[in-house]
Protein backbone atom coordinates (compact mmCIF):
# COMPACT_ATOMS: atom_id res chain seq x y z
CA UNK A 1 0.00 0.00 0.00
CA UNK A 2 3.14 2.26 0.96
CA UNK A 3 2.95 5.55 2.84
CA UNK A 4 0.40 8.11 3.23
CA UNK A 5 2.88 10.73 2.34
CA UNK A 6 4.17 8.73 -0.57
CA UNK A 7 1.25 9.47 -2.90
CA UNK A 8 2.80 13.32 -2.19
CA UNK A 9 6.25 13.06 -3.25
CA UNK A 10 5.20 13.54 -6.84
CA UNK A 11 4.36 17.14 -6.06
CA UNK A 12 7.51 17.86 -4.82
CA UNK A 13 9.58 20.13 -6.59
CA UNK A 14 11.88 18.25 -9.45
CA UNK A 15 15.14 18.77 -9.82
CA UNK A 16 18.27 18.28 -12.24
CA UNK A 17 21.04 15.56 -11.97
CA UNK A 18 24.25 17.21 -11.40
CA UNK A 19 26.57 17.54 -14.49
CA UNK A 20 30.12 17.87 -14.77
CA UNK A 21 32.18 18.98 -11.35
CA UNK A 22 31.48 21.74 -9.03
CA UNK A 23 32.80 23.22 -6.31
CA UNK A 24 30.40 25.34 -3.64
CA UNK A 25 31.77 26.57 -0.52
CA UNK A 26 29.21 24.31 1.38
CA UNK A 27 27.83 20.97 0.80
CA UNK A 28 24.93 18.79 2.06
CA UNK A 29 24.57 15.65 1.34
CA UNK A 30 20.87 14.01 1.86
CA UNK A 31 17.45 15.12 0.73
CA UNK A 32 15.40 14.61 3.42
CA UNK A 33 13.77 16.70 6.12
CA UNK A 34 17.14 17.53 8.17
CA UNK A 35 19.04 18.34 4.97
CA UNK A 36 16.62 20.46 3.00
CA UNK A 37 16.43 22.30 5.69
CA UNK A 38 20.13 22.97 6.20
CA UNK A 39 19.88 23.89 2.55
CA UNK A 40 16.83 26.27 3.73
CA UNK A 41 18.97 28.08 6.20
CA UNK A 42 22.15 28.11 4.18
CA UNK A 43 19.83 30.21 1.83
CA UNK A 44 18.56 32.62 4.43
CA UNK A 45 22.23 33.33 5.30
CA UNK A 46 23.30 34.07 2.11
CA UNK A 47 25.59 31.62 1.65
CA UNK A 48 27.02 29.52 -1.09
CA UNK A 49 25.79 26.03 -0.50
CA UNK A 50 24.39 22.73 -2.86
CA UNK A 51 22.48 19.92 -1.87
CA UNK A 52 22.63 16.35 -3.67
CA UNK A 53 20.52 13.40 -2.87
CA UNK A 54 20.94 10.15 -4.31
CA UNK A 55 16.67 9.52 -5.23
CA UNK A 56 14.16 12.26 -4.61
CA UNK A 57 14.04 14.63 -1.86
CA UNK A 58 12.40 13.13 0.87
CA UNK A 59 11.76 9.69 -0.60
CA UNK A 60 14.00 7.69 2.25
CA UNK A 61 13.04 7.74 5.60
CA UNK A 62 11.22 11.48 6.06
CA UNK A 63 8.51 9.90 3.98
CA UNK A 64 8.06 7.07 6.34
CA UNK A 65 7.50 9.21 9.66
CA UNK A 66 4.40 9.41 11.52
CA UNK A 67 5.09 13.08 11.81
CA UNK A 68 5.05 14.12 15.06
CA UNK A 69 6.84 17.27 15.62
CA UNK A 70 7.21 17.19 19.90
CA UNK A 71 9.94 17.63 22.49
CA UNK A 72 7.93 14.57 24.11
CA UNK A 73 10.39 11.67 22.80
CA UNK A 74 9.10 8.93 25.16
CA UNK A 75 10.25 9.10 28.61
CA UNK A 76 13.58 10.80 28.72
CA UNK A 77 13.77 13.24 30.63
CA UNK A 78 14.18 12.11 33.84
CA UNK A 79 16.80 9.76 32.82
CA UNK A 80 18.92 12.88 30.90
CA UNK A 81 19.05 14.74 34.01
CA UNK A 82 20.27 11.62 36.23
CA UNK A 83 22.85 11.09 33.43
CA UNK A 84 23.65 14.10 31.76
CA UNK A 85 22.32 16.34 34.35
CA UNK A 86 20.17 19.39 34.64
CA UNK A 87 21.77 21.58 32.20
CA UNK A 88 22.32 19.30 29.10
CA UNK A 89 18.97 18.24 29.79
CA UNK A 90 17.08 21.50 30.04
CA UNK A 91 18.85 21.95 26.74
CA UNK A 92 17.39 19.67 25.01
CA UNK A 93 13.89 20.12 25.91
CA UNK A 94 14.57 23.80 24.86
CA UNK A 95 16.13 23.27 21.61
CA UNK A 96 13.15 20.88 20.85
CA UNK A 97 10.57 23.23 22.05
CA UNK A 98 12.39 26.02 19.64
CA UNK A 99 12.19 23.47 17.02
CA UNK A 100 8.44 23.19 17.08
CA UNK A 101 8.03 26.69 17.10
CA UNK A 102 10.10 27.06 14.05
CA UNK A 103 7.86 24.94 12.48
CA UNK A 104 4.50 26.31 13.67
CA UNK A 105 6.10 30.14 11.99
CA UNK A 106 7.38 28.44 8.55
CA UNK A 107 3.66 26.18 8.33
CA UNK A 108 1.94 29.67 8.54
CA UNK A 109 3.07 29.93 4.61
CA UNK A 110 3.57 26.52 3.97
CA UNK A 111 0.14 24.40 3.36
CA UNK A 112 1.10 21.53 5.30
CA UNK A 113 -1.89 20.60 7.56
CA UNK A 114 -0.02 21.81 10.18
CA UNK A 115 -2.01 20.98 13.35
CA UNK A 116 -1.67 22.20 17.16
CA UNK A 117 -2.30 18.62 19.52
CA UNK A 118 -1.63 17.48 22.65
CA UNK A 119 1.59 14.49 23.17
CA UNK A 120 1.30 11.68 25.59
CA UNK A 121 3.32 9.01 26.87
CA UNK A 122 1.97 6.28 28.78
CA UNK A 123 2.64 3.73 30.29
CA UNK A 124 0.37 0.39 31.01
CA UNK A 125 2.05 -1.21 34.08
CA UNK A 126 3.99 1.47 35.84
CA UNK A 127 2.79 4.50 37.79
CA UNK A 128 5.41 5.73 39.34
CA UNK A 129 7.96 6.40 36.10
CA UNK A 130 5.62 8.42 34.61
CA UNK A 131 5.14 10.53 37.90
CA UNK A 132 8.88 10.64 37.51
CA UNK A 133 8.91 11.82 34.30
CA UNK A 134 6.31 14.75 35.05
CA UNK A 135 8.38 15.76 38.25
CA UNK A 136 11.42 15.90 36.33
CA UNK A 137 10.05 17.83 33.07
CA UNK A 138 8.34 20.44 35.71
CA UNK A 139 12.01 20.76 37.29
CA UNK A 140 13.03 21.73 33.31
CA UNK A 141 11.02 24.74 33.67
CA UNK A 142 7.95 23.27 31.14
CA UNK A 143 4.50 22.32 32.57
CA UNK A 144 3.80 18.77 31.99
CA UNK A 145 0.77 17.21 33.37
CA UNK A 146 -0.11 13.89 35.02
CA UNK A 147 -3.58 12.39 33.44
CA UNK A 148 -5.02 8.75 34.40
CA UNK A 149 -6.98 8.17 31.29
CA UNK A 150 -6.79 9.04 27.82
CA UNK A 151 -8.77 8.17 24.95
CA UNK A 152 -7.72 4.68 23.74
CA UNK A 153 -9.02 0.94 24.69
CA UNK A 154 -6.46 0.81 27.15
CA UNK A 155 -6.33 0.49 30.72
CA UNK A 156 -3.02 2.64 30.91
CA UNK A 157 -1.57 3.59 34.68
CA UNK A 158 -0.88 6.65 34.09
CA UNK A 159 0.62 9.46 30.95
CA UNK A 160 2.27 12.39 30.89
CA UNK A 161 1.10 15.12 28.98
CA UNK A 162 2.95 17.65 27.25
CA UNK A 163 0.48 20.41 25.46
CA UNK A 164 0.98 22.83 22.70
CA UNK A 165 2.99 20.00 20.90
CA UNK A 166 1.98 19.54 16.52
CA UNK A 167 1.75 17.41 13.68
CA UNK A 168 1.67 17.49 10.08
CA UNK A 169 1.82 16.35 6.12
CA UNK A 170 6.17 16.01 6.39
CA UNK A 171 5.88 15.73 2.34
CA UNK A 172 3.42 18.63 1.96
CA UNK A 173 6.03 21.30 4.45
CA UNK A 174 9.29 19.88 1.50
CA UNK A 175 7.34 20.38 -1.06
CA UNK A 176 6.61 23.81 0.11
CA UNK A 177 10.32 24.89 1.97
CA UNK A 178 12.02 23.10 -1.38
CA UNK A 179 11.22 25.52 -3.85
CA UNK A 180 14.41 27.74 -5.32
CA UNK A 181 16.49 25.54 -3.04
CA UNK A 182 19.95 24.95 -4.71
CA UNK A 183 19.71 20.68 -5.02
CA UNK A 184 20.48 18.11 -7.49
CA UNK A 185 18.34 15.23 -7.07
CA UNK A 186 19.77 11.36 -8.74
CA UNK A 187 22.85 12.09 -7.54
CA UNK A 188 24.40 9.70 -5.72
CA UNK A 189 27.88 9.96 -3.80
CA UNK A 190 29.91 6.94 -4.13
CA UNK A 191 32.98 8.32 -2.14
CA UNK A 192 34.08 11.28 -0.18
CA UNK A 193 38.29 12.19 -0.30
CA UNK A 194 39.01 15.26 1.87
CA UNK A 195 36.31 17.66 1.19
CA UNK A 196 35.79 16.39 -2.24
CA UNK A 197 32.64 14.36 -3.04
CA UNK A 198 32.34 12.01 -5.80
CA UNK A 199 29.59 10.86 -7.92
CA UNK A 200 28.53 9.21 -10.88
CA UNK A 201 28.61 12.41 -12.87
CA UNK A 202 31.44 14.80 -11.52
CA UNK A 203 33.01 15.30 -8.55
CA UNK A 204 31.90 18.58 -6.19
CA UNK A 205 34.94 20.20 -4.25
CA UNK A 206 33.84 21.78 -0.86
CA UNK A 207 34.99 23.84 2.25
CA UNK A 208 32.86 22.15 4.17
CA UNK A 209 30.53 19.10 4.08
CA UNK A 210 27.26 18.44 6.16
CA UNK A 211 26.45 14.40 5.56
CA UNK A 212 22.84 13.90 6.30
CA UNK A 213 22.11 10.60 5.35
CA UNK A 214 20.58 9.06 7.78
CA UNK A 215 23.46 6.85 8.75
CA UNK A 216 26.58 8.35 8.33
CA UNK A 217 29.10 6.51 6.11
CA UNK A 218 32.26 7.38 6.37
CA UNK A 219 33.34 4.26 8.53
CA UNK A 220 37.05 5.10 9.17
CA UNK A 221 36.56 8.31 11.22
CA UNK A 222 33.53 8.48 13.90
CA UNK A 223 33.08 4.81 14.01
CA UNK A 224 29.35 5.26 14.23
CA UNK A 225 29.04 1.86 13.35
CA UNK A 226 29.55 1.62 16.91
CA UNK A 227 27.67 4.09 18.40
CA UNK A 228 24.17 3.49 16.19
CA UNK A 229 21.90 0.79 15.45
CA UNK A 230 18.77 0.96 12.51
CA UNK A 231 15.41 -0.08 14.16
CA UNK A 232 12.18 -1.16 12.28
CA UNK A 233 8.86 -0.35 13.08
CA UNK A 234 5.31 -0.63 11.18
CA UNK A 235 2.80 1.65 10.52
CA UNK A 236 -1.11 1.02 9.23
CA UNK A 237 -3.53 4.35 8.38
CA UNK A 238 -7.14 3.17 9.69
CA UNK A 239 -10.57 4.58 7.94
CA UNK A 240 -13.77 4.53 10.09
CA UNK A 241 -11.52 4.44 13.23
CA UNK A 242 -11.93 7.21 15.95
CA UNK A 243 -10.60 10.36 16.50
CA UNK A 244 -8.15 10.13 19.47
CA UNK A 245 -7.86 14.27 20.28
CA UNK A 246 -3.71 14.00 20.58
CA UNK A 247 -0.91 11.98 19.93
CA UNK A 248 0.53 9.28 21.84
CA UNK A 249 3.17 6.71 22.62
CA UNK A 250 3.35 3.63 24.99
CA UNK A 251 6.39 4.16 27.18
CA UNK A 252 7.73 0.65 26.23
CA UNK A 253 10.81 0.90 23.65
CA UNK A 254 8.47 -1.77 21.71
CA UNK A 255 5.16 -0.20 22.68
CA UNK A 256 2.96 1.16 19.69
CA UNK A 257 2.15 5.10 18.78
CA UNK A 258 -1.33 6.51 17.81
CA UNK A 259 -2.36 9.37 16.02
CA UNK A 260 -4.79 11.00 13.42
CA UNK A 261 -4.29 11.97 9.93
CA UNK A 262 -7.45 13.98 8.53
CA UNK A 263 -10.25 10.83 8.80
CA UNK A 264 -7.52 8.29 9.63
CA UNK A 265 -5.86 6.64 13.01
CA UNK A 266 -2.30 5.65 12.05
CA UNK A 267 -1.11 2.87 14.55
CA UNK A 268 2.77 2.25 15.18
CA UNK A 269 4.15 -0.33 16.36
CA UNK A 270 6.00 -3.86 15.88
CA UNK A 271 9.23 -2.68 16.40
CA UNK A 272 12.94 -4.97 15.98
CA UNK A 273 16.29 -4.14 15.45
CA UNK A 274 17.06 -4.07 11.65
CA UNK A 275 17.75 -8.06 10.70
CA UNK A 276 16.09 -9.41 14.00
CA UNK A 277 12.39 -10.44 14.43
CA UNK A 278 9.68 -8.60 15.74
CA UNK A 279 5.95 -7.86 16.08
CA UNK A 280 5.65 -6.30 12.60
CA UNK A 281 2.58 -5.55 11.11
CA UNK A 282 0.74 -8.85 12.70
CA UNK A 283 0.88 -6.63 15.92
CA UNK A 284 -0.96 -3.69 14.77
CA UNK A 285 -3.28 -5.87 12.46
CA UNK A 286 -4.30 -7.60 15.97
CA UNK A 287 -4.62 -4.88 17.86
CA UNK A 288 -6.99 -3.73 15.06
CA UNK A 289 -9.13 -6.73 15.04
CA UNK A 290 -8.97 -6.20 19.02
CA UNK A 291 -10.55 -3.28 19.17
CA UNK A 292 -11.55 -1.42 15.93
CA UNK A 293 -13.11 -4.26 14.13
CA UNK A 294 -15.21 -2.15 11.51
CA UNK A 295 -12.23 -0.17 10.92
CA UNK A 296 -10.64 -0.26 7.05
CA UNK A 297 -6.73 -0.66 6.78
CA UNK A 298 -5.98 1.86 3.90
CA UNK A 299 -2.81 2.50 3.99
CA UNK A 300 0.62 0.21 5.27
CA UNK A 301 4.04 0.83 5.58
CA UNK A 302 7.00 0.33 7.51
CA UNK A 303 10.05 2.84 8.28
CA UNK A 304 13.97 3.01 9.52
CA UNK A 305 15.28 4.96 12.39
CA UNK A 306 18.79 5.10 13.76
CA UNK A 307 19.18 4.44 17.73
CA UNK A 308 22.13 6.57 19.50
CA UNK A 309 23.51 4.82 22.81
CA UNK A 310 21.59 7.20 24.84
CA UNK A 311 18.76 8.66 23.38
CA UNK A 312 19.77 11.83 22.42
CA UNK A 313 21.14 12.89 18.69
CA UNK A 314 24.86 13.16 17.38
CA UNK A 315 24.67 16.72 15.43
CA UNK A 316 28.05 18.27 15.10
CA UNK A 317 31.91 17.63 13.86
CA UNK A 318 32.12 13.95 12.05
CA UNK A 319 34.82 13.43 14.40
CA UNK A 320 38.44 15.00 16.05
CA UNK A 321 39.62 14.36 12.05
CA UNK A 322 37.18 15.99 10.06
CA UNK A 323 36.34 19.18 11.54
CA UNK A 324 35.19 20.30 8.15
CA UNK A 325 32.95 17.63 7.82
CA UNK A 326 29.68 17.56 9.95
CA UNK A 327 27.32 14.93 10.76
CA UNK A 328 23.52 14.78 11.95
CA UNK A 329 22.20 11.18 12.81
CA UNK A 330 20.45 9.26 15.93
CA UNK A 331 17.17 10.77 15.78
CA UNK A 332 15.84 8.35 18.09
CA UNK A 333 12.22 8.02 16.47
CA UNK A 334 12.09 11.61 16.95
CA UNK A 335 13.30 13.06 13.30
CA UNK A 336 10.88 15.99 12.97
CA UNK A 337 12.54 18.22 16.20
CA UNK A 338 15.74 16.37 15.82
CA UNK A 339 15.89 17.67 11.81
CA UNK A 340 15.11 21.40 12.65
CA UNK A 341 17.56 21.27 15.67
CA UNK A 342 20.34 19.40 13.40
CA UNK A 343 19.55 22.27 10.65
CA UNK A 344 20.10 25.44 12.77
CA UNK A 345 23.02 23.82 14.75
CA UNK A 346 25.46 23.11 11.48
CA UNK A 347 23.86 25.73 9.65
CA UNK A 348 25.55 27.61 12.33
CA UNK A 349 28.82 26.15 12.80
CA UNK A 350 29.34 25.90 9.58
CA UNK A 351 29.11 29.32 8.69
CA UNK A 352 31.06 30.42 12.00
CA UNK A 353 28.50 31.48 14.44
CA UNK A 354 28.19 30.77 18.15
CA UNK A 355 26.61 27.22 18.94
CA UNK A 356 26.97 27.64 23.21
CA UNK A 357 23.81 25.34 24.38
CA UNK A 358 24.12 22.80 21.71
CA UNK A 359 26.85 21.10 24.27
CA UNK A 360 24.08 18.40 24.75
CA UNK A 361 24.29 16.46 20.83
CA UNK A 362 27.79 16.82 20.59
CA UNK A 363 28.71 13.23 18.91
CA UNK A 364 32.31 13.22 21.11
CA UNK A 365 30.57 13.34 24.14
CA UNK A 366 31.22 9.46 25.44
CA UNK A 367 30.17 6.31 24.03
CA UNK A 368 31.11 3.85 27.01
CA UNK A 369 26.74 3.08 27.56
CA UNK A 370 25.33 -0.74 27.84
CA UNK A 371 24.25 0.01 23.78
CA UNK A 372 27.94 -0.06 22.36
CA UNK A 373 28.54 -3.32 23.81
CA UNK A 374 25.12 -4.68 22.12
CA UNK A 375 26.46 -3.49 18.85
CA UNK A 376 29.87 -4.53 18.89
CA UNK A 377 28.31 -8.02 19.58
CA UNK A 378 25.75 -7.80 17.08
CA UNK A 379 28.48 -7.01 14.48
CA UNK A 380 30.98 -9.91 15.67
CA UNK A 381 28.31 -12.40 15.76
CA UNK A 382 26.91 -11.68 12.33
CA UNK A 383 30.79 -11.01 10.43
CA UNK A 384 32.22 -14.42 11.40
CA UNK A 385 28.61 -16.74 10.63
CA UNK A 386 29.55 -18.41 7.78
CA UNK A 387 27.46 -17.31 4.86
CA UNK A 388 27.89 -16.09 1.19
CA UNK A 389 25.40 -13.19 1.16
CA UNK A 390 26.69 -10.72 2.88
CA UNK A 391 26.42 -6.97 3.30
CA UNK A 392 28.56 -4.64 0.79
CA UNK A 393 29.17 -1.92 4.10
CA UNK A 394 31.23 -4.19 6.70
CA UNK A 395 30.81 -7.82 5.67
CA UNK A 396 27.92 -8.66 7.84
CA UNK A 397 25.90 -11.26 7.00
CA UNK A 398 22.42 -11.05 5.92
CA UNK A 399 19.14 -11.83 7.07
CA UNK A 400 15.93 -13.15 4.70
CA UNK A 401 13.41 -10.30 6.01
CA UNK A 402 10.21 -12.25 5.66
CA UNK A 403 7.71 -9.51 6.02
CA UNK A 404 9.31 -6.79 3.67
CA UNK A 405 11.07 -9.56 1.25
CA UNK A 406 14.76 -8.12 1.45
CA UNK A 407 17.89 -9.00 2.57
CA UNK A 408 18.69 -7.19 5.90
CA UNK A 409 22.32 -6.22 8.32
CA UNK A 410 21.41 -7.10 11.50
CA UNK A 411 24.65 -4.88 12.42
CA UNK A 412 24.20 -1.73 10.93
CA UNK A 413 20.51 -2.06 9.11
CA UNK A 414 21.96 -1.60 5.41
CA UNK A 415 19.19 -3.22 3.21
CA UNK A 416 18.86 -4.87 0.13
CA UNK A 417 16.12 -6.09 -2.56
CA UNK A 418 15.62 -10.12 -3.04
CA UNK A 419 17.98 -9.77 -5.95
CA UNK A 420 21.31 -6.95 -3.31
CA UNK A 421 19.86 -3.44 -5.05
CA UNK A 422 20.43 -1.21 -2.12
CA UNK A 423 17.53 -0.01 -0.33
CA UNK A 424 19.13 1.76 2.76
CA UNK A 425 22.20 2.45 3.77
CA UNK A 426 25.24 2.61 5.64
CA UNK A 427 26.22 0.36 2.53
CA UNK A 428 26.72 2.23 -0.67
CA UNK A 429 26.68 -0.05 -3.35
CA UNK A 430 24.81 -2.97 -4.80
CA UNK A 431 25.26 -6.60 -2.99
CA UNK A 432 26.40 -8.99 -5.25
CA UNK A 433 23.00 -11.65 -4.86
CA UNK A 434 22.22 -13.70 -7.37
CA UNK A 435 18.15 -13.48 -8.44
CA UNK A 436 15.91 -15.60 -6.28
CA UNK A 437 12.41 -16.63 -6.30
CA UNK A 438 11.99 -15.12 -2.45
CA UNK A 439 9.25 -18.33 -1.48
CA UNK A 440 12.08 -20.37 -1.53
CA UNK A 441 13.45 -18.28 0.41
CA UNK A 442 14.87 -19.98 4.14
Amino acid sequence: MGSIWGEEIKNTPSFKELEGDQSCEFLIIGGGMAGILCAYFLKEKVADYLLVEGDRIGSGVTRNTTAKITAQHGLIYADLIKNAGDSKARQYLRNNLLAIQKYRELSRDIPCDFEEKAAYTFSLTEKAKIEREVKAVNSLGFKAELCKKIPLPLNVKAAVMFGNQAQFNPMKFIAGISVNLNIRERTFVTKIKGTTVYTANGKIKAKKIIIATHFPFINTKGFYFTKLYQSRSYVIALENAPDIHGMYVDSEQNGMSFRNYGNLLLIGGGDHRTGKMGGGYRELRDYKETFYPDAKEKYAWATQDCMSLDGVPYIGEYSKANTDIYVATGFNKWGMTSSMISAEILSDMITGKSTVGYEVFTPRRSFIKKQFFVNIGETLVNFVKPVTKRCTHLGCALKWNRIEHTWDCPCHGSRFDKNGKLINNPAMKDAKLKPVNDQNIK
